[in-house]
């Protein structure tokens, strides 16, 4: 417990004792049937976090209702009786490995519900634009319409109950349907639901009561956000006004949270950035506070220490390791597996409704089909590339008992992730290879740094099985002058290859902006050029809202639709809609992209042993190569 004695410290919310401060905060699996029930992979993908030592499990939204919405399939609901088998099999399954869990409930997402019914309008407080189509008007709710869903609420709380739930969680946040009644920038209205903060709590404060009158003695929660974090939305003052009306109606806990689908700042926001948002409510509110946002162990103790917090809330880092908890209770912290903070396959499959899964723990949401168990027959497996497939690759071959040697041809593992780490809002990234390579100090993995292999090495003949992941070259198009001595790989300018004061970048995917992003916190003029009518197409859009309001923030220039035709001792010249155009500058950083490394799996073409993955096969994204590597490694 060495070091984080806040955070382990047992703590409690109304009549429930936590063993610790850890908190699993809400967030959506899209686990659940078509219709909207809790599966077995679900409760396996939360029990594995109750079994790592976490205090509380939150669950992901589950709908009281579906009188004038209807949720995405996968996300559960808990309007009929029909819920109760998979809520009380999740209740029992947690309490099996001496957890505890609050079911979180919605009322719905009204002006941000994700697909619109052609059939019948969104909801809201009042008639809002609904957010991706404003050109779709919400239709207000009556108010017999809202008396049923608190009527509803009351029902699902008596179900939570029944289930053996031990809390249950109100979904107020983000701009959801009832944060659209509690703010005046979403609620216009002239009835008891409308105008001032009392008013405009009426709808939370009731079902509140309805949830505490059907599940009594259950700690009740409710997650706000403090500041929406856009203009016109709601103020730091607004959201403790807010606050001190919700606690008065018989809160246990108020989770703290900021921001809005109108400021979906995720990708690029730094550690802790929703302490302040509790430490704001700590001020007001005398009941306890959890706070949620980028928290590591290190700034959760903080938090905590300072009195900012009652309780840390985790959401992704606990997704990238379920024994989250568990390694800091047992001094193991180094051990912690890093959340990358990618997006990539957590908040970005909830966007397109598919099931919650993640870059760096390939055994999210298969925690019973993809367990690392030992192989029957043992191996020596050759592994071919430090960088994420050769090194997740070489952890779980080892996991099964395989000894393992991993070759790297350069100094350093990391193969792509090193360089790409290099800015400071991707430090996480370089935690990962320190993970990796922590592992591996108790695993039979022996580590060939400098050593290159080909298809006539030794070790190729003496491996039972050969993993090939050599990554991937870049990608030059034959354009003149871009072997010019001014021109540099995107991958060498973070390597530390220096650059002049005005740098033109050849290429707006996600590496040419990120270092751009990177170049123009340094105090330079940069220019992106791209060939597209967009940058970083492939990104996931929260991640691209944020970074392109950085990019335009820090004064970045960018051209769109222009092809580079030439490359000279002064910058380059580009095509666009409008004709040339010649952007000058002392650095020309060439980010076309990536071509597969082939190179050694041609050269071991009909070996039936080789086990090619990650970019030597197609350029791919981390994610996708850790998840590949993992699969490839555990049938071995």
């Amino acid at each position: 417990m060495t070091g984080f004695a806040h955070v382990l410290k047992p703590g409690r919310i109304g009549t429930l004792e936590l063993p610790n401060r850890v908190i699993m905060a809400p967030m959506g699996t899209e686990m659940g049937t078509p219709e909207g029930l809790f599966t077995a992979q679900e409760i396996a993908y939360y029990t594995e976090r109750a079994r790592g030592g976490t205090g509380l499990v939150m669950t992901g939204i589950s709908a009281v209702s579906e009188d004038y919405e209807t949720l995405n399939a996968g996300l559960c609901c808990v309007h009929t009786d029909a819920a109760l088998p998979g809520l009380t099999a999740l209740a029992d399954s947690i309490h099996a490995v001496g957890g505890l869990v609050s079911l979180q409930l919605t009322a719905g997402l009204g002006r941000n519900i994700n697909v619109i019914d052609p059939d019948r309008l969104p909801i809201s407080a009042s008639d809002n634009p609904h957010y991706a189509d404003p050109s779709v008007l919400c239709r207000p709710l009556e108010i017999d319409e809202i008396h049923l869903l608190v009527r509803r609420f009351g029902e699902a709380a008596a179900r939570a109950a029944a289930a053996g739930m031990d809390a249950i969680d109100i979904h107020g946040h983000t701009g959801y349907l009832i944060d659209q009644f509690m703010s005046a920038c979403w609620n216009r209205r002239t009835d008891v639901y409308g105008g001032s903060v009392e008013n405009r709590c009426r709808f939370a404060t009731e079902i509140i009561a309805a949830v505490k009158a059907n599940a009594p003695g259950l700690p009740v929660s409710f997650r706000l956000s403090v500041n929406h974090r856009f203009a016109g939305g709601r103020t730091t003052a607004e959201g403790q006004a807010i606050a001190v009306v919700l606690a008065a109606a018989g809160l246990d806990l108020i989770i703290a949270d900021d921001g809005s689908y109108e400021a979906m700042d995720y990708y690029y926001l730094g550690d802790a950035c929703m302490v302040p948002a509790a430490r704001a409510l700590k001020d007001v509110v005398s009941i306890p506070v959890m706070a949620v946002g980028n928290l590591t162990p290190e700034n959760a103790e903080a938090a905590l220490a300072a009195g900012d917090a009652d309780f840390a809330g985790i959401g992704r880092g606990l997704i990238a390791d379920p024994e989250w908890a568990g390694k800091l209770t047992a001094g193991d912290r180094a051990d912690i597996r890093p959340c990358i903070r990618c997006n990539s396959m957590c908040v970005g499959n909830a966007f397109f409704a598919l099931p919650l899964g993640c870059a760096v723990n390939p055994q999210v949401g298969f925690e019973r089909e993809r367990r690392v168990e030992k192989a029957d027959v043992l191996k020596h497996v050759v592994v071919i590339g430090g960088g994420p497939g050769g090194l997740e690759s070489a952890r779980v071959a080892a996991l099964r008992g395989h000894s393992v040697d991993l070759y790297e041809a350069g100094p350093q593992l990391g193969g792509v992730l090193l360089p790409a780490a290099t800015p400071e809002f991707k430090k996480e990234l370089r935690a990962m290879i320190g993970w990796w390579e922590r592992q591996f100090t108790h695993l039979p993995v022996t580590v060939h740094l400098d050593t290159t292999i080909d298809a006539d090495s030794l070790a190729t003949f003496e491996a039972d099985e050969i993993i090939v992941a050599t990554g991937s070259l870049p990608l030059l198009p034959p354009i003149p002058g871009l072997d010019g001595a001014n021109v540099i790989d995107v991958l060498d300018f973070h390597r530390g290859v220096p650059v002049g004061h005005s740098v033109v970048i050849a290429g707006g995917g996600l590496s040419g902006c990120d270092a751009a992003l990177e170049l123009a916190g340094q105090g330079c003029n940069v220019t992106i050029v791209e060939l597209a009518d967009e940058l970083a197409r492939d990104m996931i859009v929260i991640n691209r809202i944020t970074l392109l309001r950085e990019l335009s923030e820090k004064g970045v220039r960018i051209l769109t639709g222009h092809t580079v035709t030439s490359v000279d001792a002064d910058g380059l010249t580009a095509t666009g809609p409008d004709g040339a155009v010649h952007v000058t500058a002392s650095t020309v950083i060439a980010a076309f992209g990536v071509r597969p490394n082939t190179a050694l799996t041609l050269a071991l073409e009909g070996r039936a042993n080789v086990h090619p993955l990650g970019d030597c096969v197609h350029p791919a994204k981390v994610g996708e190569a850790i998840n590949a590597a993992f699969l490839t490694a555990l049938v071995l």
